[in-house]
């Protein structure tokens, strides 16, 4: 129920709900989608992707990217055609809100929460579902992911299964970027809460049974927010940066998210093996998204090599003290020691970037080329858009870019040659959408001269929204 009353709230002048953001409502399916160039015939799978999409115009506050009803945009390649598909992830607060016809939950900042006369006693004053973040596949189950929950399953024909627990192992879920090692398997997954404990981590076997369940993380006494992870051959790494939940000011209307840079910024490597978490600390910076990391070296006091999208402070939301400071970012390379409890930081590209990629089969491996979305110095961008991608040589340092011209372009994901190990053979997929029409297209760009741009246009038959995080699923034999 509502604890205060919230500011007046104008969906019409908030940007993440207008122009390549805007939400779309059809649901739609198109057999054959018009191509232009050629689809490789070694594309043979769905790329799909989810993002924050909600259903009825958002009520009391908008947050994004946490915020919204999460669509599934699909599209199966195979034999140089191409299929369209999007659904969106039904969850019970969506279908409470359809049987309505409006919106009953207000965005996280609101705390807007419908009563028992609205939704029965089971939703009442419960915060909704968001599997709005991400999709993964793991041990034959596709996953839409929240920021920090419960999944909820999905078919292949991207219908929803309902809620996923893995087997009452996991009932506080996980967060929205679990990482899947791709020599032993494993999905190693983390969560935090605003309850004790505040962050735990877990494994889940190569056959989706859990290994090890939600095992709390020592020295984490308040609730924070932790949005990726990263994985070595011997640690799972998280970045604790200085953002904190202040559920007391949220009551009262003020931020639901804290700003804290006194506090600095953390790193915790936690043996994969269930050792105790080793500590390095430097001054505060934020992160969405990590790249990659590795062992650099044999031996439990090798350095791990971290390399993420930096930001000098949190860049949502208007924590206190936060909106203050001049933002600044890039992609960066941090060496830790683990026996020193240190942390070296150096910039890699001091370009605008975010959303980075790496072939997935190198995760917890050294890598060499990292894909990101950029910008080009266009100045009718929102927060956000992305009009370029980029791809950097982490050996040689140099960047190879792409401009996307009156596209804006969404976060790129490498789909490997078949039978070919290297990074150069295969294809980078995204999603975009031109600024001038709202039309959509799903571009696929080879990874041997990316710069070049796309081989093959395939036009989307509704606009796809601006969103977050896919997946380049291959066909299962």
């Amino acid at each position: 129920m509502n604890t205060h009353t919230p500011p007046r709230f104008d969906p019409t002048r908030v940007p993440h709900l207008l122009g390549s953001f805007a939400p779309v409502s059809e649901e739609v399916d198109v057999a054959d989608l018009e191509v232009t160039g050629q689809l490789p015939l070694s594309l043979d799978g769905l790329y799909l992707r989810n993002g924050p999409n909600p259903r009825f115009t958002p009520i009391g506050s908008y947050l994004y990217p946490i915020d919204g009803d999460g669509m599934l945009h699909g599209v199966w390649v195979s034999g140089g055609r191409a299929r369209y598909r999007n659904r969106f992830v039904r969850t019970p607060a969506l279908e409470a809100e359809e049987r309505a016809g409006h919106a009953l939950w207000g965005g996280l900042e609101s705390m807007i929460m419908p009563s028992a006369d609205q939704v029965g006693p089971e939703l009442a004053g419960t915060f909704r579902d968001l599997p709005d973040i991400n999709v993964v596949r793991h041990a034959g189950r596709m996953l839409a992911l929240a920021e920090s929950g419960c999944p909820f399953r999905i078919d292949p024909g991207l219908a929803t299964m309902g809620r996923e627990d893995f087997d009452g192992a996991l009932p506080a879920g996980i967060t929205a970027h679990p990482k899947v090692d791709p020599v032993t398997g494993e999905m190693v997954v983390f969560c935090y809460g605003l309850e004790p404990p505040h962050l735990t981590w877990s494994v889940i076997g190569r056959d989706g049974a859990v290994t090890r369940g939600p095992t709390p993380v020592d020295g984490v006494d308040e609730p924070m927010m932790i949005h990726d992870m990263a994985l070595t051959s011997r640690y799972a790494v998280l970045v604790l940066a200085p953002v904190f939940f202040d559920l007391a000011a949220a009551m009262a209307g003020g931020s639901f998210l804290d700003w804290r840079p006194e506090r600095g910024t953390r790193v915790a490597l936690i043996p994969r093996d269930g050792g105790a978490p080793r500590w390095a600390s430097d001054e505060a910076f934020w992160l969405w998204h990590t790249v990659n990391a590795y062992d650099d070296g044999p031996g439990e006091d090798a350095p791990v090599v971290l390399d993420y999208v930096q930001w000098s402070r949190l860049t949502v939301g208007d924590a206190p003290g936060a909106a203050a400071e001049p933002v600044s970012g890039g992609l960066v390379r941090a060496r830790i020691d683990p026996a020193a409890g240190r942390m070296a930081r150096s910039a890699l590209d001091d370009s605008r970037v975010e959303f980075p990629r790496v072939d997935d089969r190198l995760i917890g491996r050294r890598h060499r080329h990292v894909a990101l979305a950029t910008e080009t110095g266009r100045t009718d961008l929102l927060a956000g858009e992305y009009d370029a991608v980029r791809w950097y040589d982490t050996q040689t340092g140099s960047s190879r870019v792409w401009d996307a011209g009156d596209l804006s372009v969404g976060e790129p994901v490498f789909a490997p040659e078949p039978g070919r190990d290297s990074e150069e053979h295969g294809h980078w997929l995204t999603f975009a959408t031109d600024r001038t029409d709202g039309s959509s297209w799903f571009l696929v760009i080879p990874a041997e001269d990316p710069a070049a741009g796309p081989v093959a246009r395939a036009r989307i038959p509704v606009r796809v929204p601006l969103g977050l995080h896919g997946s380049w699923l291959p066909t299962e034999a």
